[in-house]
C-alpha cells in the first residue's frame, strides 16, 4: 500500500475527521521521480475541540508515528476545528517552496 492511502487511514481510523486532505508534496524536493517521503495534512476534526496545538501535532504524530519512523521524511500537519475551519473559508496555507536538498541525493 502506499504510503499516503497508509496515512489516510491512519487519520481517518484516529480523528473521524469531517475534512482530510493529505498532499504528496515530494514532487517540490529534490528527491527522485515517485517518491513518497514529504507530505502535507490537513484534518479538521471535533477531536481537536479544547486542544493546544501542541497536542494536536503529537496526536497526528503518534498516529503515523510508523510512518514517520519509516517513510517520511517531513510532514507539514495543519489541524483545525469545525469552527477553526470555516473561519479561514476552508483554506490551509500553501507550503513554501523548498530552499535545500536532500540526503536522498542518489549519486
Amino acid at each position: 500500500m502506499k504510503v499516503q492511502h497508509r496515512i489516510e487511514e491512519k487519520l481517518n481510523t484516529a480523528f473521524s475527521p469531517v475534512h482530510l486532505d493529505v498532499k504528496n508534496e515530494s514532487y517540490m524536493h529534490n528527491v527522485p521521480e515517485g517518491a513518497e517521503s514529504h507530505f502535507k495534512v490537513t484534518v479538521v476534526s471535533e477531536q481537536f475541540e479544547g486542544k493546544r496545538l501542541i497536542a494536536r501535532h503529537r496526536a497526528v504524530n503518534q498516529a503515523l508515528s510508523e510512518e514517520l519512523q519509516n517513510d517520511i521524511h517531513a510532514l507539514a500537519i495543519h489541524t483545525y476545528t469545525e469552527g477553526e475551519w470555516r473561519e479561514i473559508n476552508e483554506q490551509a496555507p500553501v507550503s513554501p517552496p523548498c530552499h535545500g536538498g536532500s540526503v536522498l541525493d542518489t549519486e
